[in-house]
């Protein structure tokens, strides 16, 4: 498949750190697209009346989206997935060629590639979550796509984790919210843990993981990674288990944000998608990682 010449960007605030530049003009050079890829930084306010003039311009093919507009873009599309009404926030948006918008959530994706490749996932695995905000929700939808049968969600406020409870029922996945101070005790029997917390937020459990010195097999995946290491995934480390960066989510994401970018459908693969991860790996300086090949759930 090959379009036009279009042009996607990375839109939210504050956008200049972001590496999706990165990882998408490093995708576009191996697919031989010719898709500029850009940074463009708004407020919530800004969003949908910037959207709104993109519409029907066929140069334009979508827009990776990132804080503080996950919520706000929602509002933007006309259409949702399946995936991004159940979960309830946005962080693509595809701009088609009949000026319709179509809302979706790559960051579930990013998360059962970042943990699938950083090491062994069982069929069924035990599932927690640190925090209740968006990007848990995302991790909830994960959980199921990784075959967990329920996930277990710590939060110092519950009325705070509505919204991951919601999506859990949304998606049939039991959710159970579980008291923060329960995290220290707990964590080490859970295969995969998933950490959605802005950086530095989990540095005090992180000290509590340390004093308890517990073992463990399971994958962390910690969504924030600068800075990196960070003081969980040292202390989840030197417990024995294995570690996943934020960025390696960020990858993750990207790739079916670049399916859908270049007209593809989410389950299409991708031209050479092995050599795309590695040239998107490379281009952040992360060692390639490609997840072993899985069926998911791709609504």
């Amino acid at each position: 498949m090959r379009l036009s010449p279009g042009r996607a960007a990375v839109v939210g605030r504050p956008v200049g750190h972001s590496r999706s530049p990165d990882l998408h003009r490093a995708a576009y050079a191996v697919l031989g697209e010719e898709i500029a890829y850009d940074r463009q930084e708004l407020a919530e306010e800004e969003l949908p009346g910037w959207v709104a003039a993109r519409r029907g311009d066929p140069a334009w093919r979508g827009l990776s989206v990132t804080m503080p507009l996950k919520a706000a873009a929602a509002a933007c599309a006309d259409e949702l997935t399946e995936l991004a009404a159940a979960v309830g926030v946005v962080n693509t948006l595809v701009l088609r060629p009949d000026g319709t918008v179509l809302g979706h959530n790559t960051d579930v994706a990013g998360i059962v590639g970042a943990v699938r490749a950083a090491g062994h996932v069982p069929a069924v695995p035990a599932v927690a979550v640190l925090g209740g905000g968006g990007t848990a929700t995302a991790a909830v939808a994960a959980a199921r796509e990784l075959g967990a049968r329920s996930a277990d969600v710590f939060v110092r406020s519950s009325a705070r984790a509505g919204g991951t409870a919601a999506a859990g029922s949304a998606l049939g996945l039991p959710v159970r919210l579980r008291p923060w101070e329960e995290a220290t005790g707990a964590l080490a029997g859970y295969d995969v843990v998933v950490c959605t917390l802005p950086p530095h937020g989990a540095d005090e459990l992180a000290a509590a993981l340390g004093r308890a010195a517990p073992a463990t097999t399971g994958v962390l995946l910690d969504a924030a990674y600068d800075p990196w290491p960070s003081a969980i995934a040292r202390a989840w480390s030197a417990a024995g288990g294995a570690v996943a960066p934020g960025l390696d989510m960020l990858i993750f994401q990207a790739v079916d944000q670049v399916r859908l970018f270049t007209g593809r459908s989410l389950g299409e693969p991708l031209p050479r998608e092995q050599d795309v991860i590695a040239a998107m790996c490379t281009a952040v300086g992360r060692p390639i990682r490609v997840p072993p090949a899985v069926p998911r759930n791709r609504t």
